[in-house]
């Protein structure tokens, strides 16, 4: 997933060093990062100007590390944050009681609860999980204003039925559900929004371990599914993990990116696709044509420009299989020509050893010189911290 975008002014001559350089142990509290991180959002939390840091942690206490300003990072979980422990999956930041500081939604498939969690202003939080009116297996939520009415309300992606809660406008939050999505069943990894058909309203896309769904926005926050031609399935499941939307092609449209794996589904698809926009909502499926062939089990897969040349570029988060059990793999880089055609970069922006068993990136400026930094979120490894080099040093 991409937070808080800086623009970059221009790429770095690095000369023969990658562009990125891991400065994981001397910015991070990296003895206090070798858990279960599922997934990471960057906040500013403290309100002290800068990227504070919020990690999913699976059955352990979520994580918050507080940015000095330089990007380095101190943990303050244990007087800051709750410390629970919950199967969490994915987190949601935005002021949802209207304060005028930023809160954390997180979500958790296996037990079933969902945390709410409010800031007092300097970055403590208090658990307001109260207001969350149902639970769920969940594995996806996304902050939005639903209903256009000026205030945050929550989408999120579960086992099952999918649900929309909208806020009151003090933090407070109602299902309606079925006001809002079609009745559908899915075991849903990831929700994106976006006007994909141009028609000013952002329509919701829904990664899912079978089939994935395009549900368009007829209007104030009230969702259709849409018949299969405008969204090109493939036979059998996809497993997708991540779903991303953007203009890859520079037609002024959303494009599409599913991150796939085959790890928990029979006969799942594992490459990764891509899918053209017509610019009325219509996708073609030219994966062929447009993305390099990949064996690799992505559970991240991004859009951003990572070498500042005006395109979106792909950087997905990977793992491997040994023995059945999940193992390191590379993160991996794809660079877009300007035209949407992507060729394996990897090499040109991470060092070999930019490994680990990928969960989530996380693209931010965290030390304040206008480039984007890179933040990898490993499940059962060590997360890292990637800083943009400025210089051939």
């Amino acid at each position: 997933m991409i937070a808080w975008l800086a623009a970059a002014s221009c790429a770095a001559d690095a000369g023969n060093f990658p562009l990125f350089v891991d400065v994981t142990s001397t910015h991070l509290p990296s003895a206090d990062l070798r858990g279960l991180s599922m997934d990471a959002r960057f906040a500013d939390v403290d309100q002290d100007g800068d990227p504070d840091l919020i990690i999913a942690n699976e059955f352990r206490p979520n994580i918050l590390l507080l940015n000095d300003g330089s990007g380095r990072f101190s943990n303050v979980s244990a007087t800051h944050l709750p410390q629970t422990r919950r199967d969490s999956e994915d987190v949601g930041i935005a002021d949802f009681d209207r304060d005028g500081d930023l809160d954390i939604v997180i979500v958790s498939e296996d037990d079933r609860v969902n945390e709410l969690y409010l800031n007092d202003g300097q970055g403590r939080f208090t658990d307001a999980s109260e207001r969350l009116p149902v639970t769920g297996v969940s594995n996806a939520v996304l902050v939005e204003d639903i209903d256009l009415d000026g205030d945050a309300d929550i989408l999120i992606g579960n086992n099952g039925q999918n649900v929309v809660l909208i806020n009151d406008g003090t933090g407070f939050f109602s299902d309606e559900t079925a006001q809002r999505l079609p009745l559908l069943s899915d075991v849903t990894q990831d929700i994106e929004l976006g006007d994909v058909d141009g028609d000013g309203n952002r329509d919701l896309l829904v990664g899912n371990e079978g089939a994935n769904r395009l549900l368009l926005n007829t209007g104030g926050g009230v969702f259709r599914d849409v018949p299969t031609e405008h969204l090109p399935l493939i036979t059998g499941p996809e497993e997708t993990r991540e779903a991303d939307l953007g203009d890859v092609d520079g037609d002024g449209d959303l494009d599409i990116l599913f991150a796939n794996v085959r790890l928990f589904v029979a006969g799942a698809w594992r490459q990764n696709r891509l899918l053209i926009n017509n610019g009325q909502g219509h996708f073609s499926d030219e994966t062929a044509q447009r993305l390099p062939a990949d064996d690799d089990q992505s559970m991240d897969g991004d859009f951003v420009d990572i070498d500042a040349d005006g395109d979106l570029d792909i950087i997905t988060a990977n793992l491997d299989s040994v023995a059945g059990r999940p193992a390191n793999a590379r993160y991996r880089v794809y660079a877009n020509d300007g035209q949407g055609v992507f060729v394996e970069a990897t090499d040109r922006f991470f060092s070999p050893e930019v490994t680990g068993n990928g969960l989530d990136i996380e693209a931010v400026d965290v030390n304040g010189d206008a480039q984007l930094d890179l933040y990898l979120a490993s499940r059962g490894g060590t997360d890292r911290l990637l800083l943009y080099r400025l210089h051939d040093e």
